[in-house]
């Protein structure tokens, strides 16, 4: 599937889409949560690369020390190449222990509500920041994520306020990574939430690879449409507008 034939001029666009976003909001700022993965590393980049104020926030949370690892190589290293770009690092461990102590404490466990509180708490770090600094905060979801199968926490990572990567499939984003010379060690890390105690990875979750659900979407092919059309029948409530009762 070829459907970019520049990333050199991809990167010009969505850098010019930013900022046209930003003056015209009368923003004061950029705010983007740095995971490790190639998703936010691809829009912290685009960020940093606008030359405006651009606030990069690295949020450990029970995280496997390789996720820590890869996000902390990529925050300080755009913090070493861009002047514009603020480093913020902000452990939500003890904070999400606290809440969850009390919760066990009332409520049956359940494994995904704890998966999503952890996006949820993070979500709350970037608007505070944002707010903080008269910002927006930026979205680090892909295509496929985003309007293919809802694989996002709803309030969580979706509460974003401008989505840079959302029309480019992961394989794009991939490639786009490359082209900006992000850490192939960023570029070649399996895809995952970071969410799960047991570390399981994107496609563990989902049954599919990217790759196969891109082909599902853009040519309703594959061995992974039933999986893109269940995943999206579910998810639905994430990407439709809130239901709404009328009078």
């Amino acid at each position: 599937m070829i459907r970019i034939d520049s990333y050199e001029d991809l990167t010009d666009r969505i850098v010019g889409w930013i900022k046209d976003y930003y003056w015209e909001n009368n923003i004061k700022a950029l705010v983007v949560g740095v995971s490790g993965g190639i998703d936010s590393a691809v829009v912290s980049t685009l960020c940093a690369k606008t030359g405006l104020p651009t606030y990069v926030l690295t949020m450990p949370l029970h995280s496997k020390e390789e996720n820590t690892e890869l996000s902390d190589l990529h925050a300080y290293g755009l913090v070493e190449k861009y002047s514009n770009v603020t480093l913020v690092n902000v452990d939500l461990s003890e904070t999400y222990d606290k809440f969850m102590f009390w919760i066990d404490d009332t409520f049956t466990s359940n494994k995904l509500a704890n998966a999503n509180t952890k996006s949820r708490l993070r979500m709350v770090s970037l608007y505070q920041v944002a707010g903080s600094v008269g910002g927006i905060v930026v979205g680090t979801g892909n295509k496929v994520e985003d309007y293919g199968i809802g694989f996002y926490t709803k309030y969580g990572d979706g509460g974003v306020d401008i989505a840079p990567i959302a029309d480019l499939y992961k394989t794009e984003v991939w490639e786009l990574g490359e082209y900006l010379e992000v850490d192939e060690r960023i570029c070649d890390a399996i895809p995952t939430d970071g969410l799960w105690d047991d570390g399981r990875c994107d496609e563990d979750q989902i049954g599919a690879s990217y790759e196969q659900l891109e082909e599902a979407m853009e040519y309703r092919r594959g061995p992974a449409v039933d999986i893109l059309d269940e995943y999206n029948r579910k998810n639905s409530h994430k990407m439709n507008p809130i239901p709404t009762f009328k009078l």
